[in-house]
C-alpha cells in the first residue's frame, strides 16, 4: 500500500528570492507614483493649475526644437548640441550680451584658478572652485575701494595670460566630453537640455524681486558705483550678513557696467547640472541616468523660481552637489583642499548653507581618510575658515554679532531688536506628513501654490527608502535627507530645503534603474512632466506671466518693470539724474511694501524692515500731522530722491514733502519720483 508523501513549498532558490526581491523594489518604488497620484486626485491639483502658463512654456519648447531640427538638416548637429545653442541665443538676447560676456570672462578667470588647486579638475569643478576662491577672497577685500572694471579686468587677463595654456586644454576636454556625453544617451542628452532650457527661462527675466531689490541687488551696486562695500548695518540690517552668492553676482555686474544676474544664474545652472551628472556617474548610473538626473533638477519648478532671482539657494546648490563629487573622488591632497575651498564657500553663502557644510564636513573628511594628516587637515581647515568667515569677522568688529541679525537675542548688537529673528509664516509644523503637506499644500510653506514645489517628495518617495538601502547610494541617501529635515525642523520654509532635495536626485534615478530597471524612465519621465505642469505655482511672478511678457518685450526690460516694479523705470532717470549732479545726497524709498532702493549702493535709504533704525524713525514721525517731524528727518538723512507709491502715502508723509518742497519729477504706473531741493532753497516749516 502506498503512502502519500507530504510535499512541502518548494524549496527556494537563489533566483526565486532575487526576483521576489525584485518584485517588493518595484513594487515600493512605483507606490510613490500611487500616492501621488491619490495626491493630485484628492487635493484636486488641476485647479490650480494655470494652463495658460503650461501653453507659453510648449511655445517655447516648439521654437527651440524648430531652430534644433533647422540646424540637424542644415548642420548635422544633434538635438541636443542644437538645442543648447537655441537656449544660449535666447540668453544672450533676454540676459543681453554684455553681461554674458563679463560672465564667461569671469568664468574663465575661475577656471583657470580653480585648476591650480585642483590640476586634474574639468572645467565645471574648476570653475565652482575657482568661484568659490575668488568669492572667498575678495569678501576680505569688500570694505576697501579697489573694485571696479578695470581693476577686475586688469586681474581678469593677468590670471588668463599665466593659465591660458591650461585653459584652451581644459575647454578642449571639455568640448570632447560633451560629445562623448550625449552620444551616450542622445534621446535623453536632447530631453535633458529641453527642460534644463525651460528652467533657464527664469534666467531671461528681469531683477523684480522684493528680496533682490531690497537686499541682494545692494553690494553689487555698490561695487559698481561706490568701488567699495559700506559695512553699515545701520543702513541695511543684512549689510555684513554672508555675502558670497552677491560678490559672485557683483562680479560681471561691475565689468559689465550694467547687472548680470541672468547670464550668472545660468552659470549656476550649468554647474549644477553638471555635478548632478557626474555625481549620478559617481554613483554608478549609466549615461541614460545621468542625463535623466539633470532632467529632473530642471523640471523642479523651485529650479526655475530660484534662476528669477538672486536668492542663495541656487549657488549653494552647486556648491554642495560639487563638495560631494569630489568626496567621492579617489582620495587626494589637492582633491581634499579643493573640497573644502567649496566647503568654505558655502559657510560664507548663507548661515543654513554653513549648517550644510557642517553636515558635509565629515563624511568629506571620511571619504578622504587615506590622505589625512597634520598638514592636510590643518591647510583643508584654514581654506574653510579663510574662504568663509569674511562677512562673520566683519559682522562681529562693526555689529557685536558674527551672524546678524540673526539669534541678536543671543548677542545683543545695538544695530537689531535684541531678539531672535523669526518669520512666524513659516511655522506650519512639522509632523510624519510633512513630505505630503509639502507637495500638495505648498502655501503653507512657501510663497507659492500647491504643487510648486514639484512632486518628487512623492512620486520618488519609494526610491528615497531603496536609496537609503542600497549600499552605492546610501551615504548620499542618508545626508541629502539630513540636510532637507534640519532647516525644515527649524523653519518650515520649502525653499530652505531645496539644496538638499537637488542633492539627492542622482541617488533617486540609480536607485530607481535597480529597482526596475525596463520602467523606470517612464516614472522619471513622469515626474519631470508633472513637475513643469506646475512650474508656473512655483512664484506668483510665473503665475502671472512673467516669462510670456519678457518674451514680448524682446529684451527690453522697461515693460516688465513697469509691470512688476514701476520703481526700477523711475530709477534710471534718477541714475541719470544724479550723474549729472555727481550723485549728491540720498534715496529714500517711501513705499514700505516695495522697498526697491538696493540699486542706489550706498546711498540707498529705506523705512522698511531692511533698516530698522530709520523704520523706527518713520514711525515716530508719523505720529506728527503736520509734516514738520518728517521734514526734519529728510533733512537729517539728507535725502535728495524719493521713491514713492502715491496710493500708499502716509498724510505725514506727504506734508513732510510738501514742507521741504519737494516735487514730482515724473511716474511710471504706480511709482512716482520726487525731488528734494537743496536745503538753502527752502525756507523752514
Amino acid at each position: 500500500m502506498l503512502r502519500a508523501v507530504p510535499t512541502g513549498p518548494p524549496p527556494q532558490t537563489p533566483t526565486t528570492t532575487h526576483a521576489r526581491a525584485s518584485r517588493w523594489r518595484a513594487l515600493l518604488l512605483w507606490a510613490g507614483a500611487a500616492a501621488c497620484i491619490a495626491g493630485i486626485v484628492g487635493h484636486d491639483l488641476f485647479a490650480e493649475w494655470v494652463p495658460s502658463r503650461t501653453t507659453a512654456l510648449l511655445v517655447i519648447v516648439l521654437a527651440a526644437l524648430a531652430l534644433a531640427a533647422v540646424l540637424r538638416r542644415v548642420a548635422g548637429l544633434a538635438w541636443a548640441h542644437g538645442l543648447l545653442l537655441a537656449w544660449l541665443l535666447a540668453l544672450l538676447l533676454f540676459a543681453g550680451p554684455l553681461p554674458v560676456l563679463a560672465t564667461l570672462a569671469c568664468a574663465a578667470a575661475a577656471i583657470a584658478l580653480g585648476r591650480g588647486l585642483l590640476p586634474d579638475a574639468g572645467v565645471a569643478a574648476a570653475c565652482a572652485i575657482g568661484l568659490a576662491l575668488v568669492a572667498g577672497v575678495l569678501g576680505w577685500l569688500l570694505p576697501l575701494p579697489v573694485h571696479g572694471r578695470w581693476t577686475y579686468l586688469a586681474a581678469i587677463v593677468v590670471v588668463l595670460a599665466l593659465r591660458g595654456r591650461d585653459l584652451a586644454g581644459a575647454m578642449r576636454q571639455a568640448w570632447q566630453g560633451w560629445h562623448v556625453a550625449v552620444a551616450g544617451a542622445p534621446r535623453a542628452a536632447a530631453a535633458a537640455v529641453l527642460v534644463a532650457g525651460l528652467a533657464g527661462t527664469g534666467c531671461w527675466v528681469p531683477t523684480v524681486q522684493y528680496d533682490d531689490l531690497g537686499y541682494h541687488a545692494l553690494l553689487p551696486w555698490m561695487l559698481q558705483i561706490d568701488g567699495r562695500h559700506a559695512l553699515d548695518p545701520d543702513m541695511h540690517a543684512w549689510a555684513v550678513a554672508p555675502w558670497a552668492a552677491d560678490v559672485v553676482q557683483a562680479l560681471p555686474q561691475v565689468l559689465a557696467g550694467m547687472e548680470a544676474r541672468g547670464a550668472v544664474n545660468a552659470l549656476w545652472l550649468a554647474l549644477t547640472a553638471t555635478a548632478l551628472w557626474q555625481l549620478c556617474a559617481a554613483l554608478g548610473g549609466d549615461a541614460r541616468q545621468r542625463w535623466w538626473t539633470v532632467a529632473l533638477y530642471a523640471s523642479l519648478p523651485l529650479t526655475a523660481v530660484l534662476a528669477m532671482g538672486m536668492q542663495t539657494e541656487l549657488q549653494t546648490a552647486a556648491l554642495l552637489a560639487w563638495a560631494a563629487v569630489l568626496a567621492l573622488r579617489p582620495p587626494s591632497v589637492r582633491t581634499l583642499w579643493a573640497a573644502c575651498a567649496l566647503v568654505g564657500a558655502l559657510v560664507a553663502t548663507k548661515l543654513a548653507a554653513a549648517g550644510f557644510a557642517a553636515m558635509l564636513l565629515p563624511w568629506l573628511l571620511w571619504r578622504q581618510r587615506q590622505v589625512l594628516g597634520w598638514r592636510s587637515l590643518s591647510a583643508g581647515l584654514a581654506l574653510i575658515a579663510g574662504l568663509g568667515g569674511s562677512s562673520y569677522a566683519y559682522a562681529a568688529c562693526v555689529a557685536g554679532n558674527p551672524v546678524l541679525p540673526l539669534l541678536n537675542g543671543v548677542f545683543g548688537s545695538p544695530y537689531f531688536a535684541t531678539q531672535d529673528f523669526d518669520d512666524p509664516r513659516w511655522h506650519a509644523g512639522a509632523g510624519p506628513d510633512l513630505a505630503w503637506q509639502l507637495t500638495f499644500d505648498t502655501g503653507r510653506y512657501l510663497e507659492a501654490y500647491a504643487g510648486g514645489g514639484g512632486f518628487v517628495l512623492v512620486a520618488l518617495a519609494g526610491a528615497w527608502l531603496l536609496a537609503l538601502l542600497a549600499p552605492r547610494t546610501r551615504a548620499l541617501a542618508a545626508l541629502a535627507l539630513a540636510m532637507a529635515v534640519a532647516p525644515l525642523l527649524a523653519t518650515q520654509y520649502l525653499r530652505y530645503a531645496q539644496p538638499a532635495l537637488v542633492l539627492v536626485l542622482p541617488a533617486l534615478v540609480v536607485a530607481a534603474a535597480a529597482a526596475a530597471p525596463r520602467s523606470a524612465h517612464v516614472l522619471l519621465a513622469a515626474t519631470c512632466v508633472a513637475n513643469l505642469l506646475f512650474q508656473a505655482n512655483g512664484h506668483w511672478m510665473l503665475r502671472t506671466g512673467i516669462v510670456k511678457e519678457t518674451v514680448m518685450a524682446a529684451g527690453r526690460d522697461a515693460p516688465v518693470w513697469l509691470e512688476y516694479a514701476p520703481e526700477r523705470v523711475l530709477a534710471q532717470q534718477v541714475h541719470a539724474r544724479r550723474a549729472a549732479e555727481g550723485g549728491r545726497g540720498t534715496v529714500l524709498s517711501l513705499a514700505s511694501a516695495a522697498p526697491m532702493a538696493a540699486e542706489f549702493g550706498a546711498a540707498a535709504r529705506t523705512i522698511g524692515w531692511y533698516d530698522p533704525s530709520l523704520q523706527a524713525a518713520a514711525q515716530r514721525a508719523d505720529q506728527d500731522a503736520s509734516g514738520r517731524a518728517w521734514a526734519g528727518l529728510l533733512r537729517s538723512e539728507h535725502v535728495r530722491d524719493v521713491l514713492l507709491r502715491p496710493g500708499e502715502l502716509h498724510a505725514a508723509r506727504a506734508a513732510g514733502l510738501r514742507a521741504v518742497g519737494a516735487t514730482r519729477e515724473a511716474a511710471a504706473g504706480a511709482a512716482e519720483w520726487w525731488r528734494v531741493p537743496p536745503r538753502a532753497t527752502v525756507a523752514s516749516p
